[in-house]
């Protein structure tokens, strides 16, 4: 079977699409040996990367969401004639050949939005979204399978667009455990942390008010924009530049030193796909404190402190709820939490991928 797969996404700057780029693309090129596939690559990635000999690489550096994309990639799929095609978002070229996946993350763009979303100018945000909602309809429509990292997002998409649910394969994501290495000795725990980015649907303003509340030390790791600017804005008004500092963009090493060195990780969306840095978070030897939102009880079961997000005064009390714990139930419930995010492998995720792949034969 001949597969294209299109990872203009890979790398870490790509935040959590990037990371499942990389995942996904790592493990098909280490795991499948029967299939042949053509990999799309930006010119930033595309020298350094090398595959088995049942792989090969196009360069395609065009920008995802270009109107360039539009034309290109349906020419080259023309040109390569695959079995499949699979978009690793929901960016499918409006012209593209079946059969094709597509790779839905998250409805946070039909859940979240309004110019306090956006850094674009009234008019241009208006277009942007129109085109969104017109390409991410055509991507469910057409496409073959549709695959989505949990069964929050499958009900979620069935509610906005009434699909046919057996199109929809639940692939849950998986933890790159070579970088998350526990430390469960003694440490000294002053802080809380949070790392990702700073837009509304995040909900740190109302993590800003928990802190004022319960007078505890906050770093934030996310990357600067105007979303981090206003964040920074947001602490000064408050006045809690005591408690909350803002590290600003970290690697994955110096990001598992922060989990590894804190209290817990607070992890307050009001909407996500997944949640990724929860499972980093518990991976890394923290405690986990987490929205009640159903996507975070789906992936994280009991393994978290929740609370309602709505609230910075159940936000505050999770907090101290962390606080109390003492040294013996923490050791345990880290261990607890070690043991559960084993079942989140990226070979797990790759092997379904070829499932879902070998289904539309």
């Amino acid at each position: 079977m001949k597969i294209l797969l299109d990872c203009r996404f890979y790398g870490l700057e790509n935040g959590g699409l990037g990371r499942y780029t990389i995942n996904l693309l790592n493990n098909l090129s280490s795991i499948d040996k029967n299939n042949e596939y053509t990999v799309l690559l930006r010119k930033k990635y595309f020298e350094e990367l090398s595959f088995p000999k049942n792989f090969k690489k196009i360069l395609v550096d065009l920008k995802p969401y270009s109107f360039l994309e539009q034309i290109t990639i349906p020419f080259i799929i023309f040109k390569e004639k695959p079995d499949l095609s699979h978009f690793l978002h929901f960016n499918a070229p409006l012209l593209t050949p079946k059969p094709y996946v597509v790779t839905i993350h998250d409805m946070i763009m039909h859940k979240s939005k309004g110019l306090e979303t956006t850094t674009l100018n009234p008019i241009y945000y208006l277009i942007k979204r129109f085109v969104y909602k017109f390409v991410f309809k055509n991507a469910l429509i057409n496409s073959n399978k549709i695959i989505v990292p949990s069964e929050t997002v499958k009900d979620e998409l069935n509610d906005f667009f009434k699909l046919d649910l057996e199109k929809i394969k639940v692939s849950y994501l998986g933890l790159d455990y070579k970088i998350l290495k526990p430390n469960l000795q003694s440490i000294t725990k002053k802080y809380f942390v949070y790392v990702g980015n700073a837009y509304p649907h995040k909900n740190l303003t109302k993590l800003i008010d928990a802190i004022g509340l319960s007078k505890v030390t906050l770093k934030i790791s996310t990357s600067k924009n105007s979303f981090s600017k206003n964040l920074i804005n947001i602490i000064k008004e408050k006045k809690l530049e005591k408690y909350v500092k803002v590290l600003g963009f970290l690697d994955d090493l110096e990001i598992v030193k922060l989990y590894q060195d804190s209290v817990g990780f607070i992890y307050p969306s009001l909407i996500e796909g997944f949640g990724f840095q929860g499972l980093e978070a518990l991976s890394s030897g923290t405690l986990l404190l987490a929205s009640n939102i159903p996507v975070f009880k789906e992936v994280y079961k009991n393994n978290a402190i929740y609370f309602d997000p709505n609230s910075s005064d159940s936000i505050a009390n999770a907090i101290n709820e962390a606080l109390k714990i003492n040294s013996l139930k923490r050791l345990q419930m880290i261990q607890d939490g070690q043991k559960f995010i084993l079942k989140y492998s990226w070979e797990k995720t790759t092997l379904e991928t070829i499932k879902i792949y070998e289904s539309i034969r």
